[in-house]
């Protein structure tokens, strides 16, 4: 044991401390081979992606996709039905069998012969001072400091306070997708990108679906895709929009929350899917100097360092902006590069930001809704092409599906790119690239070959269907 400069004892000091296993797990490799590492993971490896988040419920919404399709083949001519769903043999399949023998491996990797510069703590972790922080209590208690800190400690989910206070057993996306039965009613407080994947599961696998969101379901989408959307989502759940829960209860129907008109909704479980709170708030922060910002995220610069606390980085959802995994990915490559380079640092990559929500329709978007394209001055030429008037989509027989484009009416610069049908995810990833390269639409719709009769051609089409001042460009 020695003493650090602010004269707390540790127990032992790092080159670099990493605390959260999400993507801060990616950090070590080859160039830091010759540093000490210590890893703090109170949880599971992985982080909220791999255990409790994007992979594990992307597997449940393709076995809800392929369900949804069946029930609705008759568009197809096709007489088809699902007659039963195993929910023991779907957890087992995806938690069993695939995620917790991956989150199990990651941390035997970090504890094992091929990283012996790493160390692994399994503890909760606090700051007690200038780059110091103490994991466990009583005897599992360790105090270690480091040259660098990356925080990178992810979030949690939010719980309005009426469910906390009422003492009734509700569920979150941390625990929801690993009950022991599928239920035969759900409530789900939100409207967000986590409560409509969710409604889309249960729903389509056979479970009564309401819904209570503060507003309107996914109130950030282009207003094109907004309403389209709201005006589906009625047609398949018990939706009480504009409703906020003032007190739940438990019964013997499962639980029942009261809502602030008067009416009331019972479920044999609640999933409170209303937002997620860094994490940030949980480390003990003001003992290490660690500035947050109004918001809860640790506040860092541009090139991921924390504004008051030399050698401290974040990254991912304790201090991003956007709470995306491939957000949080891109950051965590930067915050790499910044440590193994100080003298060439790379800004956190925040430019075009992508986004999908995996419930159904599928919905991608990049770049500017409409009405913030028109806030930000520009003169816009806009297309909404739908999915059923390409050879694609009539074998689909697609009547919601839609491709929105915003682009600059002079320059021939897309401005956002916003999609609502199958493939969405997929089909948005030629958009993204023409904003990361800065190209220019008119061009892109017309020197490259576009597949008939594959689905992309509803993208050749809304490239097409804008309008611009001149087709003479350089």
């Amino acid at each position: 044991m020695h003493t650090v400069a602010s004269g707390i004892a540790v127990d032992r000091h790092y080159d670099l401390i990493i605390i959260g296993t999400g993507s801060g797990n990616s950090i070590p490799g080859p160039g830091f081979d010759d540093q000490s590492i210590a890893i703090i993971e109170e949880g599971s490896f992985g982080g909220t992606c791999l255990n409790a988040g994007c992979i594990p419920s992307k597997m449940y919404v393709h076995t809800a996709d392929t369900a949804r399709e069946i029930a609705e083949s008759g568009r197809l001519g096709l007489e088809a039905t699902v007659s039963s769903v195993d929910w023991p043999g779907l957890v087992n399949r995806i938690f069993g069998n695939r995620i917790d023998p991956i989150a199990d491996s990651g941390e035997e990797y970090r504890r094992g012969p091929q990283t012996p510069n790493i160390d692994v703590y399994d503890q909760h972790a606090v700051f007690v001072g200038e780059r110091t922080v103490r994991t466990g209590q009583g005897k599992h208690q360790k105090t270690i400091s480091g040259d660098q800190i990356v925080i990178a400690a992810g979030s949690r989910p939010s719980i309005p306070e009426a469910i906390a206070a009422s003492g009734v057993r509700y569920y979150t996306n941390e625990d929801i997708m690993r009950l022991p039965e599928q239920p035969k009613s759900v409530v789900i407080i939100g409207g967000g990108y986590i409560a409509m994947e969710f409604a889309h599961v249960f729903d389509a696998l056979g479970t009564d679906v309401t819904v209570i969101p503060r507003s309107t379901l996914l109130r950030h989408l282009d207003h094109d895709l907004h309403d389209r959307f709201n005006t589906l989502a009625a047609q398949r759940f018990d939706i009480r929009s504009a409703r906020t829960v003032v007190d739940a209860e438990q019964t013997a129907q499962g639980v029942t929350v009261r809502l602030d008109d008067g009416t009331s909704a019972t479920g044999e479980v609640l999933l409170v899917a209303t937002g997620r709170i860094p994490n940030g708030d949980l480390l003990d922060l003001p003992s290490a100097g660690i500035a947050m910002t109004e918001g809860g995220r640790i506040e860092v610069d541009e090139y991921g360092r924390s504004t008051t606390a030399a050698g401290v980085w974040a990254l991912g959802d304790v201090s991003s902006p956007y709470m995306l995994k491939h957000v949080a990915n891109a950051e965590m490559r930067a915050v790499r590069h910044n440590l193994l380079n100080p003298h060439d640092l790379q800004r956190m990559p925040h430019q075009h930001v992508p986004a999908a929500t995996f419930t159904h329709p599928q919905i991608a978007t990049v770049g500017m809704t409409e009405h913030q394209a028109r806030e930000r001055g520009h003169k816009v030429t806009v297309k909404v092409q739908d999915y059923g008037d390409v050879a694609y989509g009539w074998a689909l027989e697609d009547t919601t599906g839609i491709c929105k484009l915003i682009a600059d009416h002079e320059t021939g610069k897309l401005l956002g790119a916003h999609y609502m049908g199958p493939q969405a995810s997929t089909l948005i990833q030629q958009m993204i690239t023409v904003l990361a390269f800065d190209l220019d639409v008119r061009d892109f719709a017309t020197k490259q070959y576009w597949i008939h009769p594959a689905l992309p051609e509803v993208t050749e089409n809304a490239l097409l269907g804008l309008e611009f001042d001149s087709t003479d460009h350089d």
